[in-house]
This record gives structure tokens, C-alpha cells and sequence, in this order.
């Protein structure tokens, strides 16, 4: 069976799937539509890309999220004098 297909011959139901992604992700989709995403995701290669582009995306931030941001020292005081300025300009 040729998947590219797929997209081409019904994109209302990727557009469907690709709604419920978050929810999907989450774990607050229903069984029952959890098995039917999990089915287009086998046969649909384009939503299969986008579903794990946004899993790993997902999977990084939540990995990033806790560390904290160390800027160099000259960018964060550069950081710091332009939004005094911003907040004396306001």
C-alpha cells in the first residue's frame, strides 16, 4: 500500500487528527480516538512527521524547563539596561 496517499486522499481527517494531537499528548484523549490516532499515525507518514516533531519538542521543553538560562554576563547586563530603558521610555 503506498501511504503517501493517504494525506492526498482524505487531508479532513489528518486536519482531525492533527487537532487532537495535544490532547493526545497530554493523555486526555479518549480511548477510543486514542486507537483511531494511533491508526491514521501508522498509515500517514505527513502526520506521523508532525506527530513527532511536536512529541520531541514537547519532550525538550520539558527537559529545559527546570534548568535554569545562564547568560554570558555582558548580554545580561545589555538585557538588563534595554529594559530600563523600555520601562523609563513607557
Amino acid at each position: 500500500m503506498d501511504t503517501h496517499h493517504h494525506l492526498r486522499d482524505n487531508p479532513e481527517q489528518c486536519r482531525d487528527i492533527l487537532a487532537q494531537l495535544n490532547d493526545y499528548l497530554d493523555g486526555e484523549l479518549a480511548e477510543a480516538l486514542c486507537r483511531e490516532l494511533e491508526q491514521h499515525l501508522a498509515e500517514c507518514p505527513d502526520c506521523r512527521t508532525v506527530y513527532d516533531t511536536l512529541s520531541h519538542t514537547i519532550h525538550i521543553y520539558r527537559a529545559l524547563r527546570d534548568t535554569p538560562a545562564e547568560l554570558p554576563q555582558e548580554v545580561e547586563e545589555r538585557l538588563i539596561r534595554r529594559i530600563t530603558i523600555s520601562l523609563n521610555a513607557g
